[in-house]
């Protein structure tokens, strides 16, 4: 019952995902979260890493969407200023923004990855559609009030089941 909530790999750095790895995992599209996972909550200052790793998935063929349960204006301009199309307002986990996301990109979900901060909105829905689902850690920043007080402390319970299964992790972990 619980798998619909673990990802297929669990990474401590958005980054550490090098495109050749993806690729080697038959991937070819990443539909990708926005605030927590690519950038900040309270900032749209994107930092050189995460820019050097879009142009490198680029240069790799790779297709990218943002899907963001955040605003037309915010979405709109982090896909502006990364030159990625984007589906604001997604109300995850519904499968409708992953559906919406995959149309864009042109790929099959057994093609694609689905990478994300949060189990409960991207890891559930990404994971009900079928795609390739990995977990990062959150980037240090302030976060929407609902997800600090409701699912980061569910989260915990997830992911110290997690733990036992050391075949999801990804990276360097400290």
């Amino acid at each position: 019952m619980l798998n619909i909530f673990y990802p297929k790999l669990y990474a401590a750095s958005l980054v550490e995902l090098k495109p050749e790895f993806l690729r080697e995992l038959g991937l070819r599209g990443v539909l990708l979260d926005l605030d927590n996972t690519v950038v900040r909550r309270d900032s749209l200052v994107f930092s050189k890493e995460v820019k050097a790793w879009l142009d490198e998935l680029r240069a790799y063929g790779f297709k990218m969407c943002i899907i963001s349960n955040n605003s037309k204006r915010r979405v709109g301009a982090a896909a502006e200023q990364l030159q990625i199309p984007a589906v604001h307002r997604a109300v995850k986990p519904l499968g409708s923004p992953f559906r919406r996301g995959l149309k864009i990109l042109g790929t099959r979900p057994e093609e694609t990855a689905l990478i994300g901060d949060q189990i409960f909105t991207d890891i559930l829905g990404g994971n009900r559609c079928g795609l390739y689902t990995i977990l990062v850690v959150p980037l240090e920043g302030k976060e929407f009030w609902g997800t600090r007080l409701f699912s980061r402390p569910l989260e915990k319970l997830i992911l110290a089941r997690l733990k036992q299964r050391p075949e999801v992790f990804h990276g360097k972990w400290d």
